[in-house]
């Protein structure tokens, strides 16, 4: 999603801190859900208009961890850390603290996120690998952070890669001022510290580590990328934004308002689900709310989010218990 979320005055809430961080396991891959804030109520109105409340209450398997008795969605926004290898690896980086922006709900937050991704396990200077999804304001804003006034990378030991479609797009636009902001204290700070590895998309799927692969997912940015995580006997898919809410699994044709190629976006999603339905691959919403992940099943003519056997891993649920054992 981009900067001009939606329109509220009020920050939005953090996720309760003494709750244990969520965490799946795909074949001996781990992955940990890390919160930053609970987005408002106004989101999901704005952000998937045609997902109106008389939609959205005839799906009835959304209710209640979905969307609310009123048919309104639900929406959060958190990143994943995953234990690959080896290899501790964050895919997308939230919203951030301290950014100046547009959207009254993202401006100047200050929340614990970086203290709840030390506490799973992956301290900042830990982190070996940063997948963006897309280069879009709620999912770059941790990848800087202010030290004396001035933005510096997070993970100073990691590299940072996205789609090379991506970054050329942006590159090529003439952008907005909050755009320009965001790029100035997120994006360009990674690039002029030598982070940043753009990845060449010649086929659907391109390898950046072992076990950790990145998926053409075209649409909502022409140059979005899902991220396939193949553990053992198990994979697992993070959506970034090419589905926002699981009612976009019920109906893929539900395009986003800041989509930049909404037709491109709804193929996009519909191949998605088809190629993911009923194969017992992990999915996991970086905006889906609680329980946040589960399995794409048939549903009638469109699919459903089967979260009865996420995968989950209680392990390695309390914060620190597999992660923080690792050198």
């Amino acid at each position: 999603m981009p900067q001009d979320l939606s329109s509220t005055s009020s920050t939005p809430p953090e996720p309760n801190s003494a709750e244990s961080t969520p965490s799946w396991a795909a074949g001996d891959l781990f992955v940990h859900r890390i919160d930053e804030v609970a987005l408002p109520a106004a989101t999901g109105p704005w952000l998937l208009p045609s997902a109106t409340p008389e939609v959205v209450r005839r799906t009835s398997w959304l209710r209640p961890e979905f969307a609310g008795p009123d048919g309104i969605l639900r929406l959060a926004s958190h990143t994943f850390a995953v234990e690959a290898n080896g290899l501790r690896v964050l895919i997308d980086t939230g919203i951030g603290n301290g950014k100046s922006r547009a959207n009254p709900a993202w401006h100047d937050l200050d929340t614990g996120y970086l203290g709840r991704l030390t506490a799973a396990g992956f301290a900042p200077e830990s982190v070996d690998l940063v997948v963006l999804t897309h280069l879009h304001t709620d999912h770059v804003g941790w990848n800087t952070r202010n030290d004396g006034g001035s933005w510096v990378p997070t993970f100073p030991n990691a590299r940072y890669v996205t789609s090379r479609t991506e970054w050329d797009y942006w590159a090529g636009r003439e952008l907005e001022e909050p755009r320009q902001q965001m790029f100035r204290d997120s994006v360009h700070p990674v690039r002029d510290a030598g982070l940043l590895d753009l990845v060449d998309m010649a086929g659907s799927e391109a390898e950046v580590a072992d076990g950790i692969s990145l998926l053409s997912t075209p649409g909502h940015t022409p140059g979005h990328v899902a991220v396939r995580l193949h553990g053992a006997g198990r994979s697992a898919v993070v959506t970034g934004d090419c589905v926002h809410h699981p009612v976009q699994m019920r109906h893929p044709e539900i395009t986003s308002c800041v989509d930049t190629d909404p037709a491109q976006a709804i193929r996009t999603r519909r191949d998605l689900l088809a190629a993911l339905a009923d194969t017992g691959t992990l999915l996991l919403g970086g905006h889906f709310p609680p329980p946040t992940a589960g399995l794409v099943v048939s549903d009638g003519d469109g699919y459903r989010l089967d979260t009865t056997d996420p995968h989950r891993d209680d392990d390695a649920s309390a914060p620190g218990v597999r992660a923080g054992t690792r050198g």
